[in-house]
């Protein structure tokens, strides 16, 4: 798989009728390997080992509806209240970064209200923090490291 611009992460592979596929902690199994999965794989680790959110907080994966539509997160930390504290959305690295992928994540915060936002393709990451008074999202330099909200 490609080589992404996150730090060198220890993963678990699984090779089953020709398909590889990479343990997920967080899911507690074994997902398919697709561009995709390899950015969020990476994206969790960072989460867990350079920015100390805990594992118990962070959940990957699940149904959201958004005008009567299904969509998917990729993943969401929460804190311990069960307010959302950082919502992520994951792009393969072929994918390139644009507003219309900025147009999503904020659609998905529209309905979960996380305080922070990443955005990410494994190769260029963008975090920003959330000002509900103004409607507006405000860029940051990286995601602020876990701590309890107060």
């Amino acid at each position: 798989m490609q080589e992404l611009a996150f730090p060198t992460y220890q993963f678990r592979f699984k090779n089953k009728e020709n398909k590889l596929s990479i343990f997920d902690e967080v899911r507690k199994k074994f997902i398919v390997l697709t561009p995709e999965e390899w950015v969020r794989q990476h994206c969790i680790q960072f989460l867990i080992q350079e920015k100390n959110y805990p594992r118990s907080l962070i959940n990957v994966e699940k149904e959201l509806k958004i005008n009567d539509l299904s969509k998917r997160y990729d993943i969401v930390v929460y804190h311990p209240d069960g307010t959302i504290n950082v919502l992520v959305e994951c792009k393969s690295a072929k994918i390139k970064i644009t507003q219309d992928t900025f147009d999503q994540i904020a659609r998905y915060n529209f309905i979960l209200k996380a305080d922070h936002l990443m955005l990410t393709n494994g190769l260029n990451h963008y975090y920003c923090k959330m000002n509900f008074d103004k409607e507006a999202y405000d860029f940051l330099r990286a995601l602020p490291k876990y701590k309890k909200k107060s």
